[in-house]
């Protein structure tokens, strides 16, 4: 049995990438997951491939950027599973520019899916932890919850050409410390992983790749020169970028009993790489 047997655990941006790695993870683990993407197609390839795993899935397809999103999320793991336990708010893309050239659309995204969404979800599941930890301690049991959030080392150190991605990453972090402060009471830990250089769509080389995504409408360039990507490599001691596996296993230690009495804080994962 998995360390986090049975646990209901809610993974945004699962499709694909890291959060799908996290997906499985925590599905290896044990846990029955509730997969989000905006993507239908990989939405549902995670939950195919975390039954693969002998765990429980389903799909929640949408944007959390979407009116109501938060509230159908949360419903569906009480309704499909009964409980919440585990919260992973990973869903994000960049959209990069000097701020000079930022419109106000660009800035406005990176706000409303990197901290705006997360925020909805956890105000969602509030009313729901709070009953169900008010009947837990009445009947005399402690259980634990979590809340990961996701954040970037771009939102502890700064980027040029991310002044919208770096402060809606910078804000998770206060959202992950005041959390902490609000939730410790209903026995829930809330932290924050700031991921370095992670090997996906988003920040392969352009020459392996077509360096373009699409999100609601809009082609967004993402990934870096050949140039950028070896001057990373050779700047973070490990020297090398880190795969969705090991990004999802830092996530994962906050989910993981060994971490019950760890909250408000913020881990790097980033091969000991800083800007």
């Amino acid at each position: 049995m998995g360390s986090i047997q049975d646990r209901v655990a809610l993974v945004t941006g699962a499709g694909q990438g890291i959060g799908r790695a996290i997906a499985l993870k925590l599905a290896a683990e044990g846990a029955r997951v509730v997969v989000n993407d905006i993507d239908a197609e990989a939405a549902h390839e995670t939950v195919e491939a975390v039954a693969k795993t002998g765990a429980a899935g389903v799909a929640v397809v949408g944007s959390v950027t979407e009116e109501g999103f938060a509230g159908r999320f949360v419903d569906t793991a009480m309704q499909r599973f009964g409980g919440l336990d585990i919260i992973v708010n990973n869903a994000g893309y960049t959209w990069d520019a000097v701020i000079q050239r930022m419109t106000d659309e660009q800035w406005e995204a990176m706000l409303a899916v990197h901290v705006t969404a997360p925020f909805k979800i956890l105000r969602a599941a509030q009313p729901l932890i709070s009953r169900m930890h008010k009947a837990e301690r009445e009947a005399g049991v402690r259980r634990t919850r979590k809340v990961v959030n996701i954040s970037s080392i771009s939102g502890l150190d700064g980027n040029p050409g991310q002044a919208n991605y770096s402060s809606a990453k910078a804000a998770v972090v206060g959202l992950t410390k005041t959390l902490s402060k609000e939730w410790g009471r209903y026995d829930v830990t809330v932290n924050a992983v700031a991921f370095g250089y992670i090997q996906t769509r988003l920040t392969q080389a352009r020459s392996v790749a077509d360096g373009h995504i699409s999100v609601e409408g809009h082609d967004i360039r993402v990934g870096m020169t050949d140039d950028r990507v070896s001057m990373l490599e050779e700047a973070i001691p490990m020297g090398r970028a880190g795969t969705p596996e090991e990004a999802a296993g830092a996530v994962y230690l906050f989910c993981s009993p060994e971490s019950d009495y760890v909250s408000g804080e913020t881990l790097v994962c980033g091969g000991g790489y800083h800007f």
